[in-house]
């Protein structure tokens, strides 16, 4: 009989023992859809009328559309058409990062093998709820005694925003 009681005391421990070897607790889930970044270019970069000189120069295109000459000179009384670059971005009031190229090269519309090329490109963000407008400027680099002529490039610049 103590034999029993034994064994019946040992299964009620061992039952006590193991009755704690596993737990579950409910998990919810959720997920938030957000509207896809967009971006809509709005007006283009354009460094007006530069003039040439013996030396090479640049001319800096301030977001704010101001321009600056270094090594050539520009005409406030013929300035031709300036305007820093400028787009739409819808983001929803979510964080984002704006990627620029690091150099774009213009070629002369009457010979090609004339080339202005662009660096130093500068974001001006004027901060939105959902929205922002971005102007864009940046350094336009001449050699000496540039060709004169209509530079351009009609495959344009990347302006690309990703969310953070």
């Amino acid at each position: 009989m103590n034999r029993i009681v034994l064994i019946l005391f040992l299964l009620l421990l061992s039952s006590q023992a193991f009755s704690q070897a596993s737990a579950s607790a409910k998990v919810t889930s959720r997920a938030t859809v957000i509207d896809p970044i967009q971006i809509d270019k709005t007006v283009d970069l354009d460094f007006g009328n530069v003039i040439s000189a013996y030396t090479p120069g640049s001319v800096i295109l301030s977001p704010d559309g101001s321009r600056t000459a270094q090594g050539v000179q520009i005409s406030s009384n013929f300035p031709g058409t300036v305007n820093p670059a400028e787009a739409v971005v819808i983001h929803g009031n979510n964080n984002y990062a704006i990627t620029l190229p690091e150099s774009f090269i213009l070629y002369n519309s009457q010979n090609p093998d004339q080339q202005l090329s662009i660096s130093n490109f500068v974001v001006l963000p004027d901060e939105g709820t959902i929205s922002d407008i971005i102007k864009i400027g940046a350094t336009l680099h001449l050699e000496a005694n540039q060709a004169s002529g209509f530079y351009t490039n009609s495959s344009g610049f990347n302006v690309t925003v990703s969310y953070n």
